[in-house]
């Protein structure tokens, strides 16, 4: 029997009142399935000074706002931290001269509870060398890469699939010196960036001036036995370095001159050809000074840099084409020697670490000129030596 018109209108309005009900639900789902804007912060920090090991904190990158967690794990001098890119685990570089009575450091490896950002031990390994003080992950999250400054040398470490170190897959130490009589007496390797591929891993030396460019074997975990070497001008102390979101450039920090090195990346052969190189500082500062940390905004747009001393973040802009920067403005970071900062994801905001006054300070990114505007967010952190974010579930 056919239904009367009536009823078919009526039908047909409530079909289409559903879908628009239907449609409206879904897009309030992100579409990764992640919790929109919210996020796990983990500091890491130096034990030295009356803190425990790694703090948690929510943060709402809407609002700019943090929510203190407290002690999210105990652990000695975790002075640096990498996140795998699930948000799952948390690896550490135990910043230590000696561990289980040999002279060396450790790396230790957690579990990360997103409920409540408290994070398990699942195990911890001697870094083969003392004093770590820089850790990474493979583009694949299968490997963790460990600088270590005192002898100059890199450890890698397969990872699990629950998250645990493996034994030692690869292991080199570097060799020599540069004019620096105290602080370059030997290598003092200081972090490594893997190539956008996973094809190279680029180490930065401060001890010998050199950026020293291994080919990996992301399937076995192994270093090339002959790395091409990137030398540095003598006395720069080459420190943290950081790709541009293309790939195509390369930025090298160097602590001891306080400038920034700018190579164009060739990704076929894994070399580097130097475009140019900027200070850190302003014309005129006469301070004693180290640069510290150097990240570039996920736009590509823009260039941050840390100053330990003139206690700054430097702010510059990067040219599209050549990919060399230009400085913007250098603000203050509200405290006292800026070891670390971190972009959140979003590029919103900055968050610096100054280790010296145990404060961390939050700072609104303008997303079309780079600039930064303290937002009055002060948090008191220990000895703050390194921030990270994890997006939550």
């Amino acid at each position: 029997m056919a239904l009367p018109a009536q009823c078919l209108r009526t039908l047909r309005m409530l079909g289409a009142l559903l879908v628009i009900l239907v449609t409206s639900v879904i897009r309030t789902i992100p579409a990764d399935g992640a919790t929109k804007g919210k996020y796990l912060v983990y500091i890491g920090t130096y034990t030295d000074h009356d803190s425990k090991g790694i703090y948690a904190y929510r943060f709402d990158s809407r609002t700019g706002r943090l929510t203190s967690l407290g002690l999210a794990a105990e652990s000695a001098n975790p002075s640096f931290l990498t996140i795998d890119s699930g948000g799952r685990f948390l690896y550490a570089a135990n910043e230590l001269d000696s561990y289980q009575g040999q002279p060396v450091g450790a790396v230790s490896a957690f579990a990360i509870d997103s409920a409540t950002g408290q994070l398990s031990l699942l195990n911890q390994v001697s870094s083969r060398d003392p004093g770590p003080a820089h850790i990474t992950l493979d583009q694949t999250g299968k490997f963790v890469f460990v600088s270590n400054y005192n002898l100059g040398s890199v450890a890698v470490f397969p990872v699990s699939k629950d998250g645990r170190l493996g034994e030692l897959s690869a292991f080199v130490r570097h060799r020599g010196s540069s004019v620096n009589q105290e602080r370059q007496q030997g290598p003092h390797a200081h972090a490594v960036a893997l190539s956008p591929d996973n094809r190279f891993a680029l180490v930065a030396d401060l001890g010998i001036d050199q950026v020293l460019i291994y080919s990996f074997d992301a399937a076995n975990g192994k270093l090339g036995a002959q790395p091409r070497v990137t030398h540095v001008r003598p006395g720069s102390g080459p420190r943290h370095l950081v790709f541009d979101p293309g790939g195509r450039f390369l930025y090298v920090i160097n602590e001891l001159s306080s400038s920034i090195v700018t190579y164009a990346y060739d990704a076929a052969l894994g070399e580097l050809r130097e475009m140019g190189t900027v200070s850190t500082l302003p014309q005129g500062f006469t301070g004693a000074n180290d640069a510290a940390e150097i990240a570039v905004h996920p736009s590509g747009k823009f260039l941050y840099a840390s100053n330990r001393g003139h206690d700054s973040i430097a702010v510059f802009s990067i040219d599209p084409a050549k990919g060399t920067p230009s400085l913007l403005e250098f603000v203050s970071t509200r405290g006292k020697r800026p070891r670390n900062f971190a972009l959140d994801p979003t590029g919103s905001w900055l968050l610096v670490a100054n280790q010296d006054s145990g404060n961390v300070v939050i700072f609104r990114v303008d997303s079309k000129t780079g600039r930064l505007t303290p937002t009055g967010q002060t948090l008191s952190v220990p000895s703050p030596a390194c921030v990270k974010f994890v997006p939550l579930p």
